[in-house]
C-alpha cells in the first residue's frame, strides 16, 4: 500500500509538471548603429578625376574675362550653360564639330584631371602624372600661360578628336576644346592654335 502511495505520488508530479506553462524569456537587443559617414576632406564637394563638368554642378568664374577672336569659318552659338563661348564648326558631307570656352574658380581639380576628363570624353584611358610632359605643350602668349593637347580617339566607328587648351587666368581655370569628327578636328588644328594666339586678358583701365 506504501508502495502504491509513492508510485500515485510520483506520477500526479510529473503531470503537474508536463502541464506548467513554458516560461518565455525576453532579451533587449541593442540598435544596430548605422555605418559612420566618410569623413569630409579638403577636396569634399571637389569634382571627380574623371567626371563629365556638364553633370557637376560648379560655379562658372566670375569677374574679368579672356577676350578671343574666332575665325570666320566658325559659326557663333547662342550662349549655353556653363559657357562663356560656343562655336559651331562644320565639313564635308555635313560633319560638325564643337567649340567650348568654359572656366571655373580654382584649379578644377587640377591638370591631370581635367586632360583625363577629356580622354575619357572620347574613351581613351587615362594618364599618369609622369605622362603629362609627352602629351602637353606649354606655351606663354600674350601674358598668358597655355597648356594644350591633342588626343585622337580609337574607336573604329567615327573616332572623335579633341584639340584642348587650360589657361589658368586671375584664379581662376579656362578650358578651350574642340571636339568633334577625327577627320574635320585635325583639318582644323591650325585655326584652333591662330584662334589660341587672339585669347588674352583685357588691357589694365
Amino acid at each position: 500500500m506504501r508502495h502504491r502511495f509513492v508510485l500515485l505520488t510520483l506520477a500526479s508530479l510529473v503531470v503537474l509538471a508536463g502541464c506548467r506553462e513554458p516560461k518565455v524569456a525576453s532579451y533587449r537587443i541593442p540598435k544596430e548603429k548605422p555605418p559612420e559617414p566618410p569623413m569630409s576632406g579638403s577636396n569634399a564637394g571637389a569634382p571627380a578625376a574623371g567626371a563629365d563638368m556638364a553633370n557637376t554642378a560648379v560655379p562658372t568664374a566670375n569677374g574679368t574675362d579672356l577676350t578671343w577672336t574666332a575665325p570666320a569659318q566658325w559659326t557663333a552659338k547662342p550662349a549655353a550653360a556653363m559657357r562663356k563661348g560656343s562655336y559651331a564648326v562644320t565639313g564635308e558631307n555635313g560633319a560638325t564639330a564643337d567649340l567650348s570656352i568654359t572656366a571655373f574658380p580654382g584649379d578644377v581639380g587640377g591638370e591631370l584631371a581635367n586632360l583625363n576628363r577629356w580622354r575619357g570624353q572620347i574613351q581613351l584611358p587615362p594618364l599618369q602624372e609622369a605622362d603629362l610632359p609627352g602629351v602637353t605643350t606649354r606655351a606663354e602668349r600674350n601674358g598668358l600661360t597655355f597648356i594644350t593637347v591633342d588626343f585622337a580617339g580609337t574607336s573604329p566607328n567615327n573616332p572623335q578628336r579633341i584639340l584642348g587648351a587650360i589657361v589658368p587666368f586671375n584664379g581662376a581655370t579656362w578650358f578651350f576644346k574642340l571636339t568633334g569628327p577625327d577627320a574635320l578636328v585635325a583639318k582644323e588644328k591650325n585655326a584652333f592654335l591662330a584662334f589660341l594666339e587672339t585669347v588674352r586678358a583685357p588691357a589694365s583701365p
